[in-house]
């Protein structure tokens, strides 16, 4: 497996494989990885002939007063993760190697990206946006792979990638869980114990909007109320949102029918939590 820091050289390595006939599958992430990282390189290890991760903490994403500087960083740890799960390459790019000059050009889905995480953190989309329209030109025609935890960056990525004909399939895949139904996340490692103990109550609220749904409950809020009922026993977070939604616009339009995503968000302490799940409401 090879480690590679620069744009020029991970664009020729690829653009090799490419013409030799391999096929390239692309994992981005921000790093500190988990098994729901490896699960997203396996997929594409199965799929592709080859497999490459990048790992970049994007500042564009992040507000002033967030995280950045205190994200969570261990790339050694990455490094064997990758390796482990059968990657071929990792794209380690520093910043300056990424952002030589201040950014001036900015990708926006005003649309899809306004509502739920647009609300609270509304610069946070342009820069998931701009960083990943730069990994897929730098990565080159692939199929990328991304976690359905951060639904809306799912549906942020897929409009992006369809509206400006990138060569890209973005392929999402399926949430992985600790095993009392916390979503697993980079972030989970700045819960207190006691919040840790609170934070399964996210799945928890899914549930119950999807038991709402299943019996035949069609009226979004009557959907969020059973959601934010559960969610008030996360009494040391601070509740967001529980949204019910169809699962493409994120836009309650009425009643629910079709494709739906529920999703929820509660702020604790230092971390703040997203979940979500769907269902097909007949």
């Amino acid at each position: 497996m090879q480690i590679i820091r620069t744009i020029s050289e991970i664009r020729a390595v690829l653009d090799e494989q490419r013409a030799a006939g391999n096929s390239v599958g692309f994992v981005p992430t921000m790093g500190y990885l988990h098994d729901g990282h490896v699960s997203l390189i396996r997929a594409s290890v199965e799929a592709n002939a080859r497999t490459v991760v990048s790992v970049f903490v994007n500042p564009l994403q992040f507000a002033e007063g967030e995280d950045l500087e205190d994200y969570p960083r261990d790339l050694d740890a990455d490094v064997a993760y990758c390796r482990g799960a059968g990657a071929d390459f990792v794209f380690a790019p520093s910043v300056e190697e990424m952002y030589p000059s201040p950014v001036d050009t900015v990708v926006s889905c005003p649309g899809v990206a306004a509502p739920l995480e647009g609300e609270h953190r509304p610069s946070h989309f342009a820069g998931v946006a701009t960083v990943v329209a730069k990994l897929f030109s730098i990565v080159g025609p692939c199929r990328a792979y991304f976690g359905a935890k951060d639904w809306q960056q799912v549906a942020v990525v897929t409009r992006m990638a369809a509206d400006l004909s990138m060569p890209v399939e973005v392929v999402p895949c399926p949430i992985v869980r600790e095993s009392d139904g916390l979503a697993m996340s980079s972030r989970n490692v700045y819960l207190t114990a006691e919040e840790r103990a609170q934070a399964p109550l996210l799945r928890r609220a899914l549930d119950a909007g999807l038991s709402a749904v299943a019996d035949g409950e069609r009226d979004p809020a009557a959907v969020e109320a059973a959601m934010s009922e559960v969610l008030a026993g996360a009494s040391l977070g601070t509740v967001d949102y529980a949204a019910a939604v169809p699962a493409h616009s994120l836009v309650a339009d009425g009643s629910l029918a079709g494709e739906v995503r529920l999703l929820v968000a509660v702020k604790f302490s230092k971390a703040r939590l997203i979940d979500n799940d769907g269902c097909v409401a007949d």
